[in-house]
């Protein structure tokens, strides 16, 4: 069986055939009538700015499936944030790429929207300890493209051992409720003291409270089974069980706290955004965060011809010629005609990616993350600056 869960090839994407129909009957027709233009291409998801900045990457991806195209391709950095205005631009005889034009946004698209939604995760808990529990809720194929989104965007780790593997990174987690269910209610402490004795020095121990009793029961009980070796103690408590679930949380601290047990740490976990992260931060060390991240909207790019044979060009509703995003003194985002000057103080975001079909950058994904987290910075992210 060559193709049992029926992904899309590796092959396929860089031959051309991962596309939509339509581009084959462009290419038809434009051979046939002898036409292939050279053109400037963007990729855009607004054409102006509009005060709310996304994360952009994928970028990497992109430039493998253009290697030895016969095309130039600028582009923002790995890990930049935009807001409107091109954040890609290709530039070449149009049949070079014409087919690519489906695999190239998906490249983009949907890791931007990741990265997006695991930034606002960081950036809701700066000081604790973030992971990223979401790879259940994708196809496993693309299971390494959402937990490098996760790392690029700051968070600390992820649960994905198969992701672990593509990246160069090993991956976290403890036990599930599966664990406790096999050894039964009133065993709660077999199963982490088995854990303990069975699961290698270097993982944390961290005991999963809430599945029987009161999460502080449990808490208390992991507490004096492990002793010393407990790290930390999951709190995963059902939305429809929680209640006030900041309290639930102190009430935990407060009780382990009382009876000497300072050290355990308590990570929280199970349908968490940065709305219900805000209130918990100063209350629990830690969380792991799923479906935010793998729930998040795909940034709505598209592929656009602005320039064709050097002459300005474009449909309606869109921005003919060639472009350039520049970041503001003031930490805006500035779209203007690349011919002309940009703003004062301002910053060309674009650099090159693809020269005559060689790729001309490196990626690296801490310079990546770093640079994430220092433009959040810059453009405030989370407080809705405004772009000029």
């Amino acid at each position: 069986m060559s193709n049992p869960f029926g992904t899309i090839s590796a092959e396929a994407i860089l031959e051309g055939s991962a596309t939509d129909a339509y581009f084959e009957r462009t290419r038809t027709t434009l051979e046939h009538a002898g036409k292939n233009p050279r053109v400037v291409a963007e990729v855009t998801a607004d054409q102006f700015p509009t005060g709310s900045f996304d994360v952009f990457t994928g970028v990497a991806d992109v430039a493998t499936l253009f290697e030895g195209r016969n095309v130039d391709i600028d582009a923002l950095p790995d890990g930049e944030l935009f807001d409107g205005g091109p954040v890609m631009r290709i530039e070449g005889p149009y049949l070079e790429f014409a087919e690519l034009e489906t695999a190239l946004l998906g490249f983009l698209s949907q890791p931007s929207g990741f990265a997006t939604a695991a930034l606002e995760v960081r950036r809701a808990a700066p000081d604790s300890q973030v992971l990223s529990f979401g790879a259940r809720h994708v196809h496993p194929a693309i299971a390494a493209s959402v937990e490098r989104a996760a790392l690029l965007a700051g968070l600390d780790g992820f649960s994905h051992v198969a992701a672990g593997d593509v990246l160069g990174r090993e991956a976290g987690g403890t036990m599930p409720h599966a664990l406790m269910f096999c050894f039964g209610e009133g065993n709660q402490a077999d199963a982490w003291e088995a854990f303990d004795e069975a699961v290698s020095e270097d993982v944390p121990r961290i005991a999963l409270t809430d599945t029987f009793w009161d999460e502080k029961s449990e808490s208390l009980l992991a507490a004096e089974t492990l002793g010393d070796d407990l790290d930390g103690v999951r709190i995963d408590t059902t939305s429809s069980r929680r209640g006030d679930f900041q309290h639930i949380i102190r009430e935990v601290r407060w009780e382990l706290d009382a009876r000497g047990y300072d050290d355990v740490d308590i990570f929280c976990s199970g349908g968490l955004e940065p709305d219900t992260i805000r209130p918990l931060r100063d209350v629990a060390d830690g969380f792991g965060v799923g479906s935010h991240i793998t729930g998040a909207d795909s940034v709505d790019f598209s592929l656009d011809i602005v320039s064709l044979e050097g002459e300005p060009i474009s449909k309606r509703g869109k921005l003919s010629g060639v472009k350039d995003a520049y970041r503001t003194s003031e930490g805006g985002h500035h779209v203007a005609l690349a011919e002309r000057e940009g703003p004062e103080g301002g910053e060309s975001l674009f650099e090159p990616l693809v020269r005559d079909g060689e790729v001309v950058r490196e990626f690296d994904l801490a310079d990546a993350s770093e640079r994430c987290l220092e433009a959040a910075e810059v453009v405030g992210f989370d407080t809705g600056s405004e772009s000029s």
